[in-house]
């Protein structure tokens, strides 16, 4: 697999593809890693997904969770927010129930060292240049140090952005447009005069202005909405300016930026993911607004979607099965894109952030229900289902001591839970991943289900089979114990 761009989503589709033994290049255009907080919201169900790539903790480290979000309106009334849903907290099959804040350079910089775990590496400075595909492989041209190099491989993915190159040589429609009017200057600056334990937004005439302090540094995010008609300009003065003007304060100096860009609102969608042997993955794919604080998140979740079927294909599953990945993430990315531009609607008109936070934007309500990878025998009444993410549950016991569900599926495997009196494990393929649930573990595999929470979360009965996918979604449920249901899905994809 060629990988174009090594921003976040192309790293974790090479982590992916490494841990599986499956070969890559990864190649990024830039000369180094790019600088820039970015996107700086992580939300639950992306941390799900770096903690089965095991580097959860370095995310965490460098980054807040639930950092309090301060509104302040002109006539100086504050609305404080920020914290997680109160219907998610204490929840056993959630372990993470709000935000993480955090720089994007540091996610790509946790993802990057994973990588390097595998063996893996980004060649920086390497620009692709071209490429032609027949219908075995992909021919492309990359450019570095000014030589030109032919690359051969099964599969191309482009992840390289808003301005794709290898969406554009594919071919495949951007739909959608550019709000020239919405304009917005963000920046990384110190900040002096400013609490860094609160994200500060101002409500104002003019538009929105935000400083957010970012953790694991000593900046702030500064964002600044530019209507038609206000300066643009990218200079201390011009942003000094728009702060005094916006907060009615004087108190605040800022700093020199470190990094700065004027984001201008995109708001597109590709009408394919997929053009025989070449694909596409986050912002090459989809881009919107920072509302809601999405895009990075869809992005690696495309490629824990689309790595682990990659990776299958090239060890000899039907190849029809990479035909799911856009039946699958392009609703996603189509559902986000609403999302945020319903955000961005109510910023614009309240010239505020919402402090609010819900189930929508932290994206555990992601499912797959009605793909053809997600199978069941229940009814339309239960409140789980195949294609839903897989909950997690606390309270499990093993031979080897007490553990959560998601230590015990980490690492991108199928995983099926058996709720059965009886093992099942001979009836399966020898390298599927079987835990039993029993009253108590007598060998590996066995786990005790001590305070229900397992059960709960799955709606089992004692014949419950559920397949847990490689990302972590359901692939099938059997209420009713059918052994051959099982083979017959594992069989169909490989």
């Amino acid at each position: 697999v060629l990988i174009v761009g090594a921003g976040p989503t192309g790293l974790t589709l090479a982590c992916e593809l490494a841990r599986r033994g499956v070969s890559f290049r990864l190649i990024e255009a830039a000369p180094g890693p790019q600088p820039g907080s970015r996107g700086k919201g992580i939300q639950p169900r992306t941390l799900e997904v770096f903690e089965d790539l095991e580097i959860i903790d370095r995310v965490l480290a460098h980054g807040r969770m639930a950092m309090p979000m301060y509104s302040t309106a002109p006539d100086g009334r504050v609305t404080r927010g920020g914290a997680a849903p109160e219907e998610l907290r204490d929840r056993p099959d959630i372990p993470y129930t709000a935000s993480l804040i955090t720089p994007e350079w540091r996610v790509e910089e946790a993802v990057r060292r994973r990588l390097a775990e595998f063996g893996g590496a980004v060649e920086f400075g390497a620009a692709l240049s071209s490429f032609q595909q027949s219908d075995e492989a992909v021919s492309a041209v990359v450019v570095k140090d000014g030589e030109a190099e032919t690359v051969t491989a099964r599969f191309l993915v482009g992840c390289d952005g808003g301005h794709s190159i290898v969406r554009k040589n594919a071919g495949i429609p951007f739909t959608g447009e550019t709000r020239e009017e919405v304009r917005m200057i963000v920046a990384d600056l110190e900040v002096d005069g400013l609490d860094r334990d609160v994200w500060n937004t101002w409500q104002h005439p003019e538009g929105l202005f935000s400083l957010c302090p970012l953790p694991s540094t000593s900046v702030f995010q500064y964002q600044a909405l530019i209507a038609p008609g206000q300066d643009p300009e990218l200079s201390l003065a011009n942003m000094q300016a728009i702060l005094e003007r916006r907060t009615g304060r004087t108190d605040i100096r800022l700093h020199e930026p470190q990094w700065s860009s004027l984001w201008r609102a995109n708001i597109r969608l590709v009408d394919r993911y997929r053009e025989g042997g070449v694909f596409l993955a986050g912002d090459a794919a989809h881009i919107h607004s920072p509302a809601g604080g999405q895009g990075m998140n869809t992005g690696i979740q495309d490629s824990a979607n689309l790595g682990w079927k990659l990776a299958a294909v090239a060890n000899g599953a039907p190849p029809a099965l990479l035909d799911t990945y856009q039946a699958e993430r392009r609703p996603v990315a189509a559902h986000v894109l609403d999302l945020s531009n319903a955000r961005l609607k109510q910023t614009l008109a309240q010239n505020s952030v919402s402090t609010r936070r819900d189930a929508s934007t932290i994206q555990l309500d992601i499912n797959y229900r009605g793909s053809a990878l997600a199978r069941d025998d229940r009814d339309d009444t239960a409140l789980l289902r195949a294609g839903d993410r897989a909950p997690d549950a606390t309270k499990l016991t093993t031979a080897e001591g007490e553990h959560r569900l998601f230590d015990l599926t980490r690492g991108g495997r199928f995983t099926l839970l058996s709720f059965g009196a009886t093992p099942v494990r001979e009836a399966l393929p020898s390298g599927l991943r079987t835990l039993h649930v029993t009253g108590q573990p007598a060998g590996p595999g066995d786990i005790a289900d001590t305070d229900g929470n397992l059960a709960s979360a799955y709606g089992a009965n004692d014949r419950t089979l559920v397949l847990i996918r490689p990302d972590g979604y359901i692939g099938l449920i059997s209420d009713a114990g059918d052994v051959s249901a099982v083979s017959g899905y594992l069989a169909a994809i490989g």
